[in-house]
């Protein structure tokens, strides 16, 4: 995993590397000893001891075994690759298919009772009409350089995924700025059936669709990067190289109160749907 830009992977790895460093320690190992047992070079432990270069499960196996800690293996393996879950490069995610991407996270939107969404560039996914998602994935597929463009059956899948929007026991709040709008994706007619679908999507009573004008004075937040906040245990951060799992409260506080103020600037109901009817307008 490279550096994370994320303090919440960071601090995750960074735990692990102070409990491996604890145990040569604990064993009365210096670095170059440690090495030595463990058949690599001292410039490798020190890399791991300070959370540089992320140990493979056989790397923390053979640390244990050296450490004579054979039997907290396993729950160092699972903690460094939770550590790293954290911290996902596209490239990784996207190594069996833009569609199986969109199926790995079905659970995830079953499991959620409350969903926030802020986005500055696109429609949320949740939201998204087939032609809407296979334009979103395309783009997404050329950029990646995908061996196998398969957006159009991702599409399907992120629609299907969208299922949970209309399933009892979920609350959906979703909050875009006007530009969202604009930001054509495909040709008028399939930008139309999207801003048609948000009219009606956002009328369902367990969805709440905020649209923050681009003529709002005296913002508290400016545009952020798109983010997913699943009830109160995780922030989903999309960059341009990797996603970002945040798990550490702190941290997912700070989101939460980004999103009440992008929240408090935004407009709802007749105003909401005046700024979506304004778009479908200018599109002809």
């Amino acid at each position: 995993m490279p550096t994370s830009p994320s303090s919440s992977a960071q601090a995750a790895r960074e735990v692990v590397a102070r409990r491996l460093r604890a145990l040569r320690k604990g064993a009365g190992l210096t670095v170059t000893e440690l090495a030595g047992r463990c058949g690599w070079h001292h410039a490798k432990t020190s890399r791991i001891e300070n959370a540089r270069t992320a140990p493979t499960a056989t790397d923390i196996r053979l640390w244990c075994r050296a450490t004579d800690n054979l039997d907290q293996a396993d729950d160092l393996i699972a903690q460094s690759l939770h550590a790293e879950s954290m911290y996902t490069e596209w490239r990784a995610q996207v190594r069996h298919g833009l569609a199986e991407l969109q199926r790995s996270s079905s659970q995830l939107f079953q499991d959620t009772k409350v969903f926030r969404v802020y986005s500055s560039s696109l429609v949320p996914g949740l939201l998204q009409t087939e032609g809407y998602a296979a334009g979103v994935l395309g783009i997404s597929a050329r950029f990646r350089e995908l061996p196998v463009d398969d957006s159009a059956e991702a599409a399907r899948a992120r629609v299907d995924r969208s299922a949970v929007i209309h399933q009892p026991g979920h609350t959906f709040v979703f909050v875009v700025e006007e530009a969202v709008l604009h930001h054509q994706v495909g040709d008028s007619d399939a930008m139309a059936a999207q801003l048609g679908h948000l009219l009606t999507a956002g009328a369902l009573p367990q969805v709440s669709l905020g649209i923050i004008p681009m003529a709002t004075p005296q913002r508290q937040q400016w545009a952020r990067e798109t983010f997913h906040v699943y009830d109160d245990r995780l922030v989903s951060v999309e960059l341009v190289s990797a996603r970002v799992r945040i798990t550490q409260p702190s941290e997912i506080n700070l989101y939460f109160r980004a999103f009440e103020q992008l929240r408090a600037m935004a407009v709802y109901g007749a105003e909401a749907r005046a700024l979506v009817l304004r778009a479908i307008e200018a599109l002809h």
